[in-house]
């Protein structure tokens, strides 16, 4: 990533909403803030909070569901809701995705807030602000962009 994009408006209302899911626990197949979620279920959520409807369920999962499958289950299913971009254009308020192994699935998800922290949940931890350092930088499968969010919400 050369630089950081432009903050569009709906950006910004993702990072302050990704913001106040910070010390959410973690529970795989969660979404509710303050209650439990996991990395998707924090992506859900947010969606949910800034447009008033729900995103398509993905209906149940595993927790080994990309090593079982090898399926792109996770990238298919926010290609279709949000904007696909390049990941060297993320901004603040994208969906990261992350893929742990280059021959396996992405599986893993977070809302970039700068250009060097993103918001995510993981089991031990729940939802937490962490440092985007080599080691998660090396990780990034891909990122999207919520779209704008109608005005009259």
């Amino acid at each position: 990533m050369k630089g950081v994009s432009p903050v569009r408006p709906a950006a910004s209302a993702v990072v302050r909403e990704a913001m106040e899911w910070v010390g959410t626990p973690y529970r795989h197949q969660g979404c509710r803030k303050r209650l439990a979620c996991d990395c998707l279920g924090l992506v859900l959520g947010i969606w949910r909070e800034l447009y008033g409807s729900d995103l398509p369920s993905p209906g149940p999962y595993a927790p080994d569901w990309a090593e079982a499958t090898g399926e792109e289950r996770l990238l298919d299913g926010l290609g279709g809701q949000l904007v696909a971009k390049p990941a060297a254009d993320m901004a603040p308020g994208d969906v990261i995705v992350f893929r742990w192994r280059p021959h396996l699935p992405a599986k893993h998800a977070g809302i970039l807030t700068d250009g060097d922290s993103f918001v995510h949940a993981y089991q031990g931890n729940g939802v937490t602000l962490t440092h985007l350092v080599p080691q998660w930088r090396r990780r990034i499968a891909a990122a999207f962009a919520f779209p704008d969010i109608p005005q009259n919400r």
